[in-house]
This record gives C-alpha cells, sequence and structure tokens, in this order.
C-alpha cells in the first residue's frame, strides 16, 4: 500500500483495485488553500511538527508525506524521502479527471465552503462530489453556499435520523442531506442491515459504511445491498467484488 492521502495512495486505489469514488478530507492552509490531509497537525504522517493551518501550502508541500509509512511495523520506511507529499485539492481533482470524490471540510473556519466552492466550479467537479462535514454548523453553511449539490448528512443530524430508524418512529426529514456515511457499528451493536438500508432507501438516502476491512462484514454488507464500502483495504475488497457468485 502507500502513506494516506498522498497522490500514490489515491492512484493505487484507482489504478490497481478499480476504485469507484475516493474519500478524503480537506483542511486549510495558512495561505487559504485547501489540502488533502485527515490530521490538524502534521506529527502522525509527516516529519513535520505542529498545526497544518500554520504552514502555507509551499511550506507543507517541502514535508515529506511518507517519513512515518511503514508496511511492516517499522522495519522499513520504503517510502522516505521518496517525494510523498501532501497534496493540494486541486491537484487531486486534476489528477483524477472524472472520479467521484466523498469529502469531507475538517476545520470549522470561516468562509471554508466559499473557497471550497470556488475550487470546484473553477475546476468544473461540482457534480461529481459528495460534500459534507461531520460538523452540523460547517455542514449547513455549505448546504447553503451549494444547495443543488450532494451533501451528506453532519453528525447531530445523522444521530437524529439513524436512531429515529432504528427505534421504529419517524426519522427527521432533511432534503439538504441524501447520503448517510456512517459507522456500522455503535459499540457491540451493528447499526446497518437489510431492513436498514431499505428504509433507508425508502426515503431517497443512500448509505455509505466506513471504516470496513474485514472481509466478513464486506461480503455480508454487499449482500444486504449496502451502496458505498470505505476502507483502508480496497485490496480485499476488489478480490471480493471480482470474485465469481456462488450459484444457488
Amino acid at each position: 500500500m502507500a502513506p494516506e492521502n498522498t497522490l500514490a495512495a489515491f492512484r493505487q486505489a484507482v489504478e490497481r483495485f478499480r476504485t469507484d469514488m475516493l474519500e478524503l478530507d480537506l483542511h486549510l492552509t495558512r495561505d487559504g488553500e485547501l489540502v488533502v490531509a485527515h490530521d490538524a497537525t502534521l506529527e502522525r504522517c509527516t516529519d513535520g511538527t505542529g498545526p497544518l493551518a500554520a504552514l502555507t501550502l509551499t511550506e507543507l508541500q517541502r514535508l515529506d508525506a511518507g517519513f512515518h509509512f511503514t508496511p511492516d511495523e517499522g522495519r522499513t520506511f520504503p517510502f522516505r524521502g521518496q517525494g510523498a507529499r501532501i497534496p493540494s485539492f486541486r491537484e487531486l481533482l486534476r489528477a483524477f479527471p472524472g472520479l467521484r470524490l466523498n469529502v469531507e471540510l475538517k476545520p470549522d473556519v470561516p468562509g471554508i465552503e466559499d473557497t471550497f466552492a470556488q475550487v470546484l466550479q473553477e475546476e468544473g467537479a461540482l457534480e461529481r462530489v459528495c460534500m459534507g462535514s461531520e460538523l452540523d454548523t460547517v455542514a449547513e453553511r455549505l448546504a447553503a453556499r451549494l444547495p443543488s449539490a450532494c451533501h451528506f448528512y453532519p453528525r447531530d443530524a445523522l444521530a437524529a435520523f439513524v436512531i429515529a430508524l432504528r427505534s421504529g418512529e419517524m426519522p427527521p426529514e432533511d432534503p439538504r442531506y441524501t447520503v448517510l456515511d456512517m459507522p456500522l457499528y455503535f459499540g457491540d451493536v451493528r447499526l446497518v442491515d437489510t431492513d436498514f438500508l431499505q428504509q433507508c432507501a425508502a426515503r431517497g438516502k443512500w448509505v455509505n459504511v466506513w471504516t470496513v476491512d474485514d472481509p466478513g462484514e464486506m461480503r455480508r454488507l454487499l449482500a444486504e445491498g449496502v451502496g458505498g464500502i470505505m476502507t483502508d483495504r480496497p485490496d480485499v475488497l476488489r478480490q471480493i467484488m471480482d470474485a465469481p457468485s456462488k450459484p444457488g
């Protein structure tokens, strides 16, 4: 595999494992550029330190985004010094033209939705992106800024919808959000099954489940009719999806 949120990792997922959609997170740099990164700090994935937002795009892209990646529990670090870097959102859009994306805006920074909308419109990518934020305040601003786009539920609205549906109650309707990006389990409780998926479909909702790396759970979700599976093991998921169906 390859260091997370680098173009090398995304290319591997798309070219080797024929991924249908990329899931990614965005942060803002000090000079107002959107970059692809999960963490707000630099220590876990790069040789840098401190908050990502304290650096400009140029400064961030001097860091080694492959520095800590190890496929063998620390015995080797094959991507160190190999040019892996934090990509800008524009770079990613241009590297994968036409590919669908699921994009989360991470920080609650005033105006981040405007910067995001501007990049999408300038790159002609609005129709291939489903967007949102875990934070309800950011998701609401984003839905107001791009009302015709695909939006996934933020945390509190998602919890209210899922709890109501699983309790047999009428879930709150919010036409702004059409996609549920949700965990498979809450504690020991499995949240997604055939009945849940059918009820969501009846309400015009698409369900993506994260983060599923277990082959057995992948097979079960596919059999139940899940909309999408978010995984750190696209190789395993592709092997399962390409396996011939058993008769009967």
